[in-house]
Order: structure tokens, then sequence, then C-alpha cells
């Protein structure tokens, strides 16, 4: 069955949830065999544009709830993960295709030297199967053996003559050359791909998702397809929850591991230890360049009311690999972990309990406040990194109402923000997305501070 965008927009109960419709293969791709438990292949998630490791931590814990060694998993960090304008000009803190080719080529290396394997699977949000389909193509293909792209844009987010030199551009030379053929896979690994059935911001036919109203794309919802791999769709699924949503994670599993996941929701661990990166952002770009002297503190936190319950538990100062932690908390416990770097915002995070430890709890500061802040007493950003908010697909208030910067229709936006009058400084807000909630607290902006809810789900 296939949801259309017009039933969803009509409030239909089947929503993400909604089976996944299966398009025959265009080339009749074999279907792996089933391995046994101890055969499933080890197994690197690769992130998209401007991302990092840490949007596969759900994926993570599931895979470890259905009884994958944490030790066969890997979430690579690129070091500068935003493409550049044209790929073959070089631009300060952004990366080409051969950047990522190179980087991810290395990484699946060093997996294959921990774990002994002889292949390894990838699973790629985004931008992360271009990188996939380049490392294959180009001299990898018999180090991998199973493909999984998720919501890649492998026909382009758009395809014309205007800014050929684009990555992203399905008549650039980059597209073209993967896509040349008549398969569009590379023989040997097992190919898989899963996009959204008309919701993805970057597979529409109208160019108002990428700021050009009204300007044909010449991409359909069917862009992230390819001829010779197993497509599926995903129902109404945005661009990031093709990866990173329950629903995607059974069919990544179910196409490695060649049967059903024992279970879907996530194993609680009794005891619990998180650590991380600090990631900087150098005028203003994403990377995952690890920051030194950055100082994380983490506190528990009332999940009714966001405040402190004691002092900080755990507090570490960064060195020049970026790292911070471990913190050893409760699987129970809402945190709030504060971050202190260098030329940027004291950043508050509040964030859900964490069922399961965790080395990808990556953190960068929050963006720097600017002149539409001016004036506010606060600010606060609620963060959904791993999804779209959808409206009226999703719930989402922000303090009891519907977030003003939060666009109706396709989902395109991950974060809102609230900007509160002094009079309004160290109140709690709460943040709501479905089922999760998150109370904050709001931090002076004289003092240079924002408060951050981020999602887990």
């Amino acid at each position: 069955m296939k949801l259309s965008r017009r039933t969803i927009l009509q409030g239909a109960s089947a929503l993400p949830f909604a089976v996944a419709s299966l398009r025959t293969p265009a080339l009749g791709q074999t279907t792996p065999a089933v391995p046994a438990a101890a055969e499933v292949p080890p197994i690197l998630f690769v992130h998209g544009n401007g991302a990092y490791g840490a949007l596969w931590m759900t994926t993570l814990w599931r895979m470890e709830s259905n009884g994958v060694a944490r030790e066969r998993m890997l979430a690579i960090n690129f070091t500068d993960p935003n493409a550049r304008d044209a790929d073959s000009v070089e631009q300060p803190n952004r990366s080409s295709t051969e950047d990522q080719r190179r980087e991810l080529a290395a990484a699946i290396a060093g997996l294959k030297r921990r774990t002994g394997a002889s292949r390894v699977a990838l699973v790629g949000s985004s931008r992360g199967g271009y990188a996939i389909r380049n490392v294959i193509k180009n001299g990898g293909a018999g180090d991998v053996s199973h493909a999984v792209l998720c919501g890649t844009p492998n026909h382009g987010v758009w395809a014309s003559d205007d800014v050929l030199g684009s990555e992203f551009n399905g008549r650039g030379p980059f597209l073209r050359g993967l896509n040349e053929g008549e398969s569009e896979v590379t023989p040997g690994p097992a190919f898989l791909t899963l996009r959204s059935d008309g919701m993805d911001k970057y597979a529409q036919a109208d160019g108002r998702f990428i700021g050009k109203p009204g300007v044909p794309t010449n991409v359909t919802a069917e862009g992230p397809e390819l001829k010779g791999a197993t497509n599926l769709v995903l129902g109404t699924l945005d661009h990031q929850e093709v990866a990173f949503h329950p629903r995607a994670f059974r069919e990544i599993y179910k196409f490695i591991a060649g049967r059903e996941p024992d279970r879907i929701a996530i194993t609680p661990e009794s005891s619990v230890k998180l650590s991380g990166l600090v990631m900087g952002t150098p005028g203003g770009v994403p990377t995952n360049r690890p920051v030194e002297g950055a100082t994380v503190e983490v506190f528990r936190v009332d999940p009714a009311s966001g405040e402190r319950q004691g002092g900080a538990v755990h507090g570490s100062k960064t060195a020049a690999d970026g790292r911070w932690g471990p913190a050893q908390v409760d699987p129970t416990w809402s945190l709030e972990f504060v971050l202190t770097s260098p030329t940027a915002p004291t950043t508050h995070i509040y964030r859900s309990p964490f069922p399961r430890s965790s080395d990808v709890v990556h953190l960068r500061a929050a963006r720097p406040l600017g002149p539409p802040d001016a004036g506010a007493g606060a600010v606060l950003i609620l963060s959904r990194p791993r999804g779209y908010f959808g409206l009226p697909r999703d719930i989402v208030l922000f303090d009891g109402k519907e977030p003003a910067d939060v666009k109706p229709g396709v989902p395109t936006d991950t974060a809102a923000t609230l900007r509160l009058p002094a009079t309004d400084v160290g109140r709690n807000v709460v943040a709501e997305f479905n089922e999760e909630r998150i109370v904050a607290r709001a931090w002076p902006a004289a003092e240079n501070r924002i408060a951050i809810a981020e999602l887990t789900y």
C-alpha cells in the first residue's frame, strides 16, 4: 500500500508506520542469502550533508537490542560534512565527493581490520549515499556486502543545466558518472534504496523547497530509486526519517541480516555511560573538526520542571581530540548538557533519558545570537536532528503553541526558535513532539546563552 501526500495532509490515521511499498528491481537484483547470526557483516553508518555520526544513535541502540555487537558497528564523522558549491572548486571547511570517498574508504579498511571481516555493510543517509556509491564504483565493491541508501537524491535534488558543477545536480558530471549504464548499481554488493512517498523535501518537482519556487526541478519522488536495486517506499516518512525512523530500521536490519528484527523497541540498560566529541562550526559552517578547550558539564534535571537536581554528575574539558566523557548516568534521568566552548554561546542542551550507553553523543555549540534575537531576554531552540517537523502530520508544541516558523505540508524544518522577554528568563519551557516531552529552562541571552531542547526521536 502507498500513502499519498493528500492522505497525510487530511489527517489520516495511517501515518509513519504505514506498510512499505516494494517496487520491483529494474534489473532483477538477486536477494542476498540469509546469513546466520554470526555471519551478519559489520555495519558502517554514513551521515549526510552537514551532519555527524550522532544521528545514528537510535539505530545503533536498535541494532544492539537485536544482538549486533557495538564493536562491529561504526558511525563515521566526515571531517567537513558540507558539500562544496562546485565539487571541483576548493571551499573552506567543505568537502568534495573525492574527499568523502577517500575518508569512507579509510573507515571501511579500519572497520575490516578491527573485526577481521572480509566485507562490511554500508548504510547511508542522503549525501552519505553518494559516498557509498562512489567508493563502491571506484574500486571498493569487493569490500562491501550490502549498500543501503536512505533518501539519497540519486538523480539529483534538481536536474538541469543550472549549476552543473554541484554534486546535487542530476545532470552534473558526478551523478552522470554514477548513473551511467543500463544498471545504476555496481555489480557485487546488494543494493537497497529507501524513500518517501512524496514527503521528501529533496525529491520534489517544484523548486520552492530549494529556494526556487515555480521552477521545475525535473526530479520526482522516485528520484532516490536506482535501476538494479531493491527499491522500497516507506509511506509518508520525511527526508531524515527514511534513515532514522523505526520503520527504516526494520528494513535496514532485514536487508542486512536477512530476517526480521526480534524487536523494534530499544532495550534499556541498567547503567548508562555517555561520551562523544565536541565539534566546531567555524564561520557558521558545521564541521566535525574537534574543539580543544571546551567544557562539558552534565546535570540531572527534573523532567517536569527542567530544574537541576543537585550538582553536576560529570564535568570534563576537551583535549586536542575534542572528546568529552564518559559520564555515568541512570537510564531514567532527564539531562542537561552545558557546553562552553571558545567563541561560541554557552549552550544548554536538554535531552530525554538515554536508555542505553553511547559514545556518539557529539555536541556542537548553538549558532551565534544575531539581529533577529536583538531585544530577546532568552532564546530557545527546539531541535529534531533525526527528522523534520511535519504539520499536520505531527504534534509539535513549543511553550504550548505550534511554532510559527514550522511550515505545514511537506516537512522542511528541523528546528524552531522561541524568543522570550526578559521577564520570562528563568522559567521553564515545555517542548513536545508527538509523545516525546522535554522541559528546558530559559537562560539569559544577555549572558550569551542559548537553550536547546533536543529531541531523540
